[in-house]
């Protein structure tokens, strides 16, 4: 099965809630649509993640995924933010697997917050930008992640940029098991 108009590249940026939400909901659509989808999760490594329970179940509707990174988030101590070794290998394997799926016959690609890799110094920016010119004429690309790089927004067909205009976050709610992960 093939997408029936030319595939493009969406983004999916912004500083509010929303965009890996987004990119599951057109994966999930794609793939009733009998199209052959993959998801590849950049940075976000851990079991903690409430929709891959879910995802291992469409795999027998043509959806795949993988994730890479190590943990971010530890029980009681909040959220890590400065990158670790293994944090750059793991982001390679990342920028790998997306690089074998697109030699096969995906017709939908997600590549989850790979726009933000090049801000945290995971991936340098034009290993993204020669991944998106390698992209087949007929591979959907959707890339999700806040402070998505000019370079990256020039070559896009679709840009969604879901603004915050107010979170519970800075009213001190932590994030919510089904809800945020």
């Amino acid at each position: 099965m093939s997408i029936s108009q030319p595939a493009k590249i969406q983004v999916y940026t912004g500083d509010g809630k929303g965009k890996t939400t987004a990119a599951l909901g057109l994966a999930i659509r794609a793939a009733s649509q009998g199209f052959k989808v993959g998801i590849i999760y950049f940075d976000k490594g851990g079991d903690y993640y409430g929709e891959r329970k879910l995802l291992k179940e469409l795999e027998k509707f043509n959806l795949h995924y993988r994730a890479f990174g190590m943990p971010r988030m530890t029980e009681n101590k909040g959220f890590r933010f400065p990158n670790i070794p293994e944090d750059f290998v793991e982001a390679q394997n990342a920028l790998e697997q997306a690089r074998q799926w697109m030699s096969q016959d995906f017709n939908l690609l997600v590549l989850d917050e790979i726009n933000t890799t090049v801000k945290t110094g995971l991936l340098k920016l034009e290993d993204i930008v020669n991944l998106m010119t390698q992209r087949p004429a007929d591979l959907e690309l959707v890339m999700t992640g806040r402070y998505c790089p000019p370079e990256i927004l020039d070559r896009a067909d679709l840009i969604s940029e879901m603004t915050q205009v107010k979170h519970y976050f800075y009213q001190g709610q932590k994030a919510r098991r089904g809800i945020e992960y």
